[in-house]
């Protein structure tokens, strides 16, 4: 039987020991390994990698320490618009969503998207219909009103700052959430969703929910889900550029991990990390940040709760 194991992550950035509380520090840890132990689990009695991906990411975004379904940020027009996407390793079918308000679960809308429609990737007012027709449920605003992310919108309201969860202010970190994994027949899947960045305009859309930027799975490389400062790793199509390196100069996973996120991404100006995983159910986390919300289980026996490098 394949080594079969998953990865996820909640966002990296100014993670820096000591500021936390302890308890908040607990908190965190437990709701990182509720979501590995998740998606697992799904691994464990055999169901497919695309599955566990989604089951992970399902209760991250169930969490509100997370910029993600519930815990996501507030937009310059005080509401919540959210992205998320999944991808098959396998088939390389993948489902997309963007700018969708009220969806408990993106990362399930992404999923029907991939299996229920012909398309890949759909936005705004034509991706809720969707969501609607597969029966979405469609929560009201106070399911996602979280108190700190209001204060940290207030603060920058009214002005044209926006910003990104892991940056500036030392305890305001939060990201986006995603999960890889790769099953018992060695089939692997990654997942990726958000919430964007605290007083966004203009319908902005980040990396999270473009295949190839900041999510991508494929068999014969691998899977990857990111997190950072989406327009950078938009630029770099990063996900997809370390596939190409494990493709095309034969690089090992790790090794393509740690010069895209070490090296291609910094030069562009961007920081951040990723996941990856591959169809030997090798794992790789790399991150240019001074942490990053990450654990990893695997059927070997390796399991991993961290935050700091």
């Amino acid at each position: 039987m394949n080594t079969f194991s998953i990865a996820i992550h909640g966002g990296a950035g100014t993670l820096v020991k000591g500021m936390m509380t302890p308890e908040k520090e607990i908190e965190y840890r437990s709701a990182l390994k509720n979501a590995l132990d998740g998606g697992y689990q799904v691994l464990e009695n055999g169901g497919t990698a695309v599955d566990a991906v989604e089951e992970a990411v399902k209760r991250l975004e169930d969490s509100y320490l997370f910029n993600a379904g519930k815990g996501s940020v507030f937009t310059a027009a005080e509401t919540h618009e959210m992205d998320a996407s999944i991808m098959d390793g396998e088939s390389l079918n993948a489902g997309a969503v963007s700018l969708i308000s009220g969806i408990k679960n993106p990362v399930s809308l992404a999923r029907d998207v991939m299996d229920k429609s012909e398309h890949v990737f759909l936005a705004g007012d034509g991706a809720m219909e969707f969501a609607k027709n597969n029966n979405h449920a469609i929560e009201d605003s106070a399911y996602f009103y979280d108190e700190f992310r209001h204060k940290q919108w207030i603060e920058i309201k009214d002005t044209d700052s926006f910003q990104l969860d892991h940056a500036k202010k030392k305890d305001s970190k939060f990201g986006t959430v995603g999960a890889v994994a790769c099953d018992q027949k060695g089939t692997i899947a990654a997942a990726t969703s958000t919430g964007g960045m605290t007083n966004k305009k203009f319908g902005r859309v980040g990396d999270s929910p473009m295949i190839g930027a900041g999510n991508y799975a494929n068999n014969e490389t691998c899977a990857i889900s990111c997190t950072g400062s989406g327009e950078y790793f938009i630029r770099g199509v990063v996900a997809y550029d370390v596939a190409c390196l494990i493709e095309h100069k034969e690089m090992s996973l790790a090794a393509a991990a740690t010069e895209v996120i070490s090296k291609r991404v910094l030069k562009l100006g961007g920081d951040g990390g990723l996941i990856a995983i591959n169809a030997n159910g090798e794992i790789s986390m790399p991150f240019n940040t001074e942490g990053m919300y990450r654990a990893s289980k695997s059927s070997n026996g390796e399991e991993v709760v961290s935050i700091y490098k």
